[in-house]
């Protein structure tokens, strides 16, 4: 597993910038992606992927212990869609 702290540190080391300084760049990137989705926008990365909001309705499910039939409440999810490119690095 790779950290927010972990991803900061690689980028002020290949950068030359401070932990600090690296940080606050990766956490105001990951903070873009979220006003982005709040605002119903997409956010693409070329090369990487995009990301965006999907809602999701109401709908039956079942409690696996007992069987019983329930209601799954609506919900809002972050998807990611990998690029060409990456899916294609990941493959080779």
């Amino acid at each position: 597993m790779t950290t927010t702290n972990e991803i900061a540190d690689k980028i002020a080391a290949e950068q030359n910038l401070t932990k600090a300084q690296a940080k606050t760049i990766v956490e105001s990137v990951f903070k873009q992606i979220t006003d982005a989705a709040l605002a119903g926008s997409e956010t693409s990365i070329p090369a990487f992927g995009k990301f965006k909001l999907k809602d999701t309705p109401e709908r039956e499910g079942r409690n696996p212990a007992t069987g019983a039939t329930i209601k799954v409440a609506a919900s809002r999810k972050l998807t990611f869609q990998p690029a060409k490119a990456l899916k294609d690095t990941l493959n080779k």
